[in-house]
């Protein structure tokens, strides 16, 4: 894989799964060979993101290699992405409620039990947080880099700070971080509507000095796709779906 990219946050609730989803989507309308590998274990939601419903994993999976010694599975295609997801193991209402470890080899067989093939970018939707099975996580993937979500709050920045120190206790690049749920346009003036106060310079994740790659507006369009499985990509130049666009031109600049 040329480049694997973990998308990550320090609390839930900030987007992550819609920016891992649609920064992907975005990247495969460029023309790249994208995967998506949603190794968020204890809320997996990019199987309902993409339309997929059903109960368990063998109705989304097929051995790639029938009759093979080793089982691979191939993954589910989608919207043009190769997706596997924690999701696929687990049932709609099945929790997971494993230690660390058990985790990691769930893990590893999403990872290396998938005929990936050779894609471009591989973007991993990893869980919230800075607890155990996050840092067992990172020494599971070979990660390129990292990107941190966040929503313009306080709560949010100062978690996101902790996810920074974590990426960086453990060596892995962070790329920079994404603002969702930005001000959004006033649908009869036109003006910015601030969903959020401004965080303080002093205690943004700016001050540790992670640039911003892209900012997403607040728009009702982004749960709409998400719930109905349709892509966000299939829209026009503005709105999210240009903020998307813009985001995967700066990682893929970024990156080189």
């Amino acid at each position: 894989m040329r480049h694997v990219i973990a998308v990550g946050s320090g609390k839930g609730g900030v987007g992550k799964s819609t920016v891992s989803l649609n920064l992907a989507l975005a990247l495969a309308q460029r023309g790249l060979d994208v995967g998506l590998l949603d190794a968020d274990l204890y809320g997996p939601n990019i199987p309902v993101m993409v339309g997929l419903t059903k109960h368990r994993w063998t109705e989304y999976w097929t051995l790639a290699e029938p009759g093979r010694r080793t089982n691979r599975y191939a993954p589910v295609v989608r919207h043009g992405l190769k997706i596997a997801s924690a999701g696929f193991i687990l049932g709609e209402d099945q929790p997971l409620g494993v230690e660390a470890l058990t985790a990691t080899t769930i893990m590893k067989q999403l990872l290396h039990d998938v005929e990936w093939g050779d894609p471009d970018y591989l973007i991993v939707d990893l869980p919230p947080g800075t607890a155990d099975i996050q840092q067992v996580l990172l020494k599971a993937i070979p990660l390129t880099g990292a990107l941190i979500v966040a929503t313009p709050q306080y709560v949010a920045h100062l978690d996101a700070r902790k996810a920074v120190r974590m990426y960086q206790h453990h060596h892995v690049p962070v790329l920079g971080w994404i603002e969702n749920m930005a001000p959004m346009p006033c649908p009869h003036c036109g003006q910015p509507v601030a969903i959020f106060p401004e965080v303080p310079a002093a205690r943004s994740i700016r001050s540790l000095g992670i640039e911003p790659l892209g900012s997403i507006p607040f728009d009702p369009a982004l749960g709409v796709a998400g719930d109905s499985g349709r892509s966000l990509m299939d829209g026009g130049e503005g709105g999210p779906a240009g903020a998307f666009r813009a985001l995967a031109e700066t990682l893929v600049r970024t990156l080189g």
